[in-house]
C-alpha cells in the first residue's frame, strides 16, 4: 500500500542526504520521481545535501496546489511513480493535505523530509500537519551532536554566535555561518534552554569567575 512517510530530525542529521539516496535507489530501478522543495540552501529549485550532492527539484510557491500540479503533469503525458518533498516544514498545512491526497487518490508513495520544530521549539505548521496525517513517522538515526557531545534535539538560530529567540519563523540560513550572519546550530535541550551555543560556551570558558583573594 502506498504511504505518506515523514522523515524528521534536527538540522544536520542527514535528511536531504537520505532524500537523495531514495531518489537514487528508485531511479536506478527505472522509477521516476517528482521532487518538491522549498527554500533549499543551494537556491531555488534545488535539493541539496551538505555532503555536496544536489539535484533539480520543483520549487513550491505560496498557495501552489501540489495535487493539481502532479495531476496536470500526468495528464500531459508525464510520469511520476513517487513523490519526494524536502524542507517539508516550510509547506502550508493545506499542501500537506494535498500530498496525502496524492497517496490516497493517485496511489503514489510520498516521502516528506523536514525538521519538526523551529528555533523557538515550536512546531512548524507543515510538520504538525505531517505528524497528524502521516502513515509512518521515521526519526532519523544519524544523530546530530550538540557542542557538548550530547545528542542534539533542538535547532537554535544564531547571530554572531549568540542564540536568538525572536524573529520570523522562517529565515533561510545554514549551520556554520560566518560571524555576524544569521545561522543555525543544533543543541541539546539543556543548552538550548540556557541559550548556550558553541561560541558563547567558549567565551564563558575564557572568562572564568575570579575567586576572591583574602587580604594579606
Amino acid at each position: 500500500m502506498p504511504e505518506l512517510v515523514f522523515f524528521s530530525g534536527t538540522m544536520d542529521c542527514g535528511k536531504s542526504t537520505l532524500a537523495l539516496q531514495i531518489e537514487h535507489n528508485r531511479s536506478t530501478r527505472g522509477l521516476v520521481g517528482m521532487i518538491f522543495t522549498r527554500d533549499d540552501r543551494a537556491g531555488e529549485g534545488k535539493l541539496s545535501s551538505r555532503l555536496g550532492l544536489v539535484t533539480d527539484a520543483v520549487e513550491v510557491g505560496d498557495g501552489q496546489d501540489l495535487y493539481a500540479y502532479i495531476v496536470d503533469h500526468l495528464s500531459q503525458g508525464g510520469r511520476a511513480d513517487y513523490v519526494i518533498a524536502d524542507e517539508a516544514q516550510f509547506l502550508a498545512p493545506g499542501q500537506i493535505d494535498q500530498l496525502a491526497r496524492v497517496v490516497d487518490d493517485l496511489g503514489m508513495d510520498v516521502y516528506a523530509f523536514g525538521i519538526t520544530t523551529d528555533f523557538r521549539s515550536k512546531l512548524f505548521p507543515g510538520s504538525q500537519r505531517l505528524v497528524e496525517l502521516a502513515d509512518r513517522i521515521e526519526v532519523l538515526q544519524v544523530e546530530a551532536l550538540c557542542w557538548c557531545g550530547a545528542r542534539a534535539t533542538h535547532n537554535a538560530r544564531t547571530v554572531g554566535g549568540e542564540m536568538v529567540v525572536e524573529g520570523a519563523q522562517v529565515v533561510v540560513g545554514d549551520v556554520n555561518q560566518a560571524a555576524g550572519e544569521i545561522g543555525y546550530e543544533v543543541l541539546c535541550r539543556r543548552h538550548h534552554r540556557r541559550r548556550m551555543t558553541a561560541a558563547t560556551s567558549r567565551a564563558a570558558a575564557l572568562s572564568p569567575d575570579v575567586l576572591p583573594v583574602p587580604p594579606a
